[in-house]
């Protein structure tokens, strides 16, 4: 049983009977030394995420999940298949909304981490940082500022992220999963 003050991010919990992981966490004191948790969380399910505040009486019971390797085999129309590691003849598949913003990130044969709720692969957890290539990038320009620029640049999952002027077609760039942005080339 994890009382309010135990959801901290990547706890996965019930809320409503459905199985939630908590993305963003913050303690606010109030008045009279009342604390209260604001969470940010997603359903695993449903792959909503809801903006939640706890108090301290409140208490949740931990899901029953298990984690397993997953392969990602290929997406289209925002569905996205993907099979289970150990073995490839056992597919499934994603909608967008389960897999959230990182899905533009997914490279055929990437493996990732599945999270199995009811002997069913109810969401998937993408690396913080992948390793993509560089397909279309504008010449980069310098010119009077006073900052480094950016430009944009689209990679070979059709993602187009702000990169610095030196990236350049061919490129192998490494990019966060959770911001969408540029960390570093390679």
């Amino acid at each position: 049983m994890l009382n309010y003050f135990d959801l901290r991010k990547g706890i996965q919990f019930l809320l409503d009977g459905q199985p939630h992981e908590v993305l963003e966490f913050q303690q606010i004191i109030k008045a009279q030394d009342a604390t209260v948790i604001r969470t940010k969380v997603k359903n695993l399910i449903t792959g909503k995420i809801l903006d939640r505040t706890f108090h301290k009486g409140d208490s949740f019971e931990e899901t029953e999940s298990e984690r397993t390797s997953v392969k990602f085999v290929y997406g289209n129309r925002g569905k996205f298949i993907f099979c289970y590691a150990n073995d490839p003849s056992k597919r499934f598949e994603l909608a967008e909304e389960k897999i959230g913003t990182g899905a533009k990130f997914l490279v055929p044969n990437m493996i990732l981490e599945g999270v199995v709720y009811d002997e069913q692969v109810i969401s998937v957890t993408l690396p913080i940082k992948v390793q993509l290539k560089v397909t279309e990038a504008a010449p980069g320009v310098k010119g009077n500022r006073a900052q480094a620029g950016t430009k944009a640049a689209v990679m070979e999952t059709g993602a187009t992220i702000q990169v610095p002027l030196f990236v350049e077609v061919g490129d192998t760039i490494e990019i966060n999963t959770e911001t969408g942005e540029y960390t570093k080339r390679l």
